[in-house]
């Protein structure tokens, strides 16, 4: 048993010397390299202790790192587990109760409201204790089934004795941590996507043309690209264009792509943040409008909180008008390149109305784009991120 207490040590050790610059993940593989002693189950448990103390976002902060970490674990467990019964005994027992139910059993003042104390500044529809009690637990891994691939993909996840639920038409989801390398053709065959991601799809497609004539389509926030093979999977005869500020991401993108089997496209990489006025990089100058302008925008990600902890730990309200003001510049910069009765397809992974519905006002009144459709996507109660998307019109 004495393990546990090591393992207790050593989150409270990492913890002291992380600072939330990087995310914890890219931090403790740096920290776990250093210290060659900690095998493959010491890291996993190690780092599930400092998930669990981050977890618990801006509450318990009157407790100790060991104490919050403690408390965190048990906040985190649905079952009896060997840790919890090292620790304390008596709230191993008490596993099945709610997350408020546990706050009152540890005697805290803290309430689960002070995991998460921006209410007011969600959007429209969110389901505040839901959302709160979602950071508790680790999301599931989503896989999108490529075309044609569904037969193929399916089987080679029985034949593995891989447990896995079919949720949508192609989209399964798999427990959390499990290993598909070297088991599945990942980019070829299914591709690694959010269930809220996945279900921006259909804003897509009713921005489709009707026609067969090639339809134009630029993700101007790529990032790694999985908006666009979304889009190059669901709309017939779409040509992508491609871009984001990272030279290293477009790099890492083109091998997907390569993967994917896309190779007719455009790629750029371009500040579309930088200075008072914007010069339309060359691959954009004389360049047609296009049909349909994929802003996948940088944000809070404050909907993907439960994958990365950490960001609720150390998240501050007044970066929320910074990411607006942000993502109004990024805005003001792409929207004319809709072409005329062309669409814009507004997204981020956040749940704040400040970069969701009051960017959605701004596109309204700044640009006279007309709203489609608009719909929160709320992945908490699906063991899934949450997001907002919106499809906007440009006017003939």
């Amino acid at each position: 048993m004495s393990r546990f207490y090591s393992y207790l040590h050593s989150a409270v050790t990492m913890l002291e010397e992380y600072t939330g610059a990087e995310p914890f993940a890219t931090f403790s593989k740096k920290y776990f390299a250093r210290f060659k002693k900690f095998g493959s189950r010491d890291r996993k448990l190690i780092s599930h202790l400092c998930y669990c103390y981050f977890r618990t976002g801006k509450s318990l902060r009157a407790l100790s790192v060991e104490d919050r970490l403690t408390t965190g674990l048990f906040f985190c467990s649905d079952a009896p587990n060997e840790m919890l019964e090292t620790y304390r005994p008596e709230w191993n027992r008490e596993t099945h109760l709610s997350l408020e139910e546990k706050f009152h059993l540890c005697g805290l003042d803290a309430k689960a409201d002070a995991v998460f104390p921006w209410p007011d500044e969600l959007s429209e529809g969110m389901d505040k204790e839901l959302f709160t009690a979602s950071f508790f637990q680790q999301p599931s891994l989503f896989i999108r089934i490529r075309p044609g691939k569904k037969d193929k993909v399916m089987a080679q996840l029985k034949q593995a004795a891989i447990s896995f639920d079919l949720i949508r038409e192609n989209a399964i989801a798999l427990k959390p941590g499990t290993n598909i390398d070297g088991l599945l053709a990942v980019n070829t065959d299914v591709v690694i996507q959010d269930l809220s991601s996945q279900r921006v799809g259909e804003l897509m497609t009713l921005a489709e043309k009707q026609d067969t004539t090639p339809f134009t389509v630029w993700d101007c926030c790529a990032a790694s690209g999985g908006k666009s093979l979304l889009a190059y999977d669901l709309l017939r005869s779409a040509e992508l264009t491609v871009s984001d500020i990272r030279e290293s991401v477009l790099m890492n993108l083109k091998k997907r792509f390569a993967e994917a089997g896309i190779r007719k496209y455009q790629l750029f990489a371009t500040d579309l943040s930088s200075g008072d006025t914007f010069r339309p990089p060359p691959a954009l100058q004389g360049k047609h409008p296009f049909d349909l302008v994929l802003a996948d925008v940088p944000c809070s990600g404050s909907g993907t909180w439960s994958r990365t902890p950490e960001q609720l730990f150390y998240f501050e309200k007044e970066r929320i008008n910074a990411y607006a003001a942000l993502q109004q510049k990024i805005l003001s910069r792409v929207v004319p390149f809709v072409k005329p009765g062309g669409y814009l397809l507004y997204s981020t992974c956040s749940v704040f109305h400040g970069e969701n519905e009051r960017i959605l006002s701004f596109l309204k009144a700044q640009f006279h784009l007309r709203v489609v459709k608009m719909e929160l996507l709320k992945g908490y109660s699906e063991k899934a991120d949450t997001m907002f998307a919106a499809l906007l019109q440009r006017s003939e």
